[in-house]
């Protein structure tokens, strides 16, 4: 029982994980209609100003400094859109597409050249490893917390949603866009607030990220957003609850197949994860979540 919870608390926070970034590419997707392929690097950037500050202020300070990588997230991230996705906001998807791509690579190069392709260590505090009981099972400090503050940041977006101005705002933007324009509601504002929250979620992803691996580099944020992307496209692609689904059962089926694949194979769970989702795709392509389309029918 005790080894089913230790795996059970693994699907979550890895899962959990998986989520908040999915749900930062779903609530741009869903206002604007643009697959932030820059996302990486907006992590990456939370991470490289984690490192800078931890280098400055110490370790002893993480728990203060930590959310200084957070505002660094959400600060880029409204920058991009402001400075680079704005202006192409009425062009064709494609042009938003390589934009997107334009700004990661042009972002990973500037880490490239000026700090160099090398990881950069990050201490991180001893008492994140630390296991404590809970029950009949033993976890890491870490786990619980990334469960614990990816459950509350689910609930506060989902109380900001439903029960603040801003957040209805976003709502009825991915719904019709351009009736939220007609009704005189200010567009760049929502679009803004938008990006905002997908890069809080990136930033606290960020936080996740780096006490696992202990270290930033400026490739850092390509698989897990690669991976979110996934669980998003999974879910049902800008449906914000699909986002959330797909990263825990995206989540659930890293873990699973770690368990049951012989250590011989074990290298290529992604493979099989990835093959999974492909046939779940087959049998539902809008995803578990998304509404079925055909082809030549008209936005809603």
């Amino acid at each position: 029982m005790e080894y089913v919870v230790q795996q059970l608390l693994n699907t979550l926070s890895i899962g959990g994980n998986y989520a908040l970034l999915a749900l930062g590419l779903a609530i741009v997707f869903s206002v604007i209609g643009l697959v932030n392929f820059a996302y990486g690097e907006v992590i990456a950037v939370a991470g490289y100003v984690m490192f800078a500050v931890f280098a400055i202020g110490g370790i002893e300070y993480a728990l203060v400094l930590m959310p200084i990588g957070v505002l660094a997230a959400v600060v880029i991230s409204v920058t991009l859109e402001r400075v680079a996705f704005r202006p192409v906001r009425y062009a064709p998807a494609a042009t938003g597409l390589l934009t997107a791509f334009g700004v990661s690579i042009l972002i990973k190069n500037f880490f490239i050249t000026i700090v160099a392709t090398r990881s950069k260590s990050v201490p991180t505090p001893a008492w994140l490893a630390h296991q404590i009981d809970i029950g009949i099972a033993r976890i890491q400090v870490i786990q619980l917390l990334e469960t614990t503050v990816t459950a509350i940041a689910l609930l506060l977006l989902l109380l900001i949603l439903r029960r603040t101005n801003i957040g209805l705002a976003m709502r009825a933007a991915a719904r019709d866009f351009d009736m939220v324009r007609m009704v005189g509601i200010n567009a760049n504002k929502v679009i803004a607030a938008a990006f905002a929250v997908s890069g809080f979620l990136a930033g606290l992803a960020a936080i996740f990220i780096i006490a696992r691996r202990g270290v930033v580099d400026p490739f850092m944020g390509f698989t897990p957003v690669l991976k979110a992307f996934v669980a998003a496209v999974l879910g049902g692609f800008g449906s914000l609850g699909g986002a959330v689904v797909g990263g825990f059962l995206l989540g659930a089926l890293e873990v699973f197949f770690q368990l049951v694949l012989p250590p011989s194979i074990a290298g290529y769970r992604d493979a099989f994860v990835f093959v999974l989702v492909a046939a779940i795709l087959v049998w539902r392509p809008q995803g578990l979540v998304g509404t079925k389309r055909q082809f030549g029918d008209k936005d809603e």
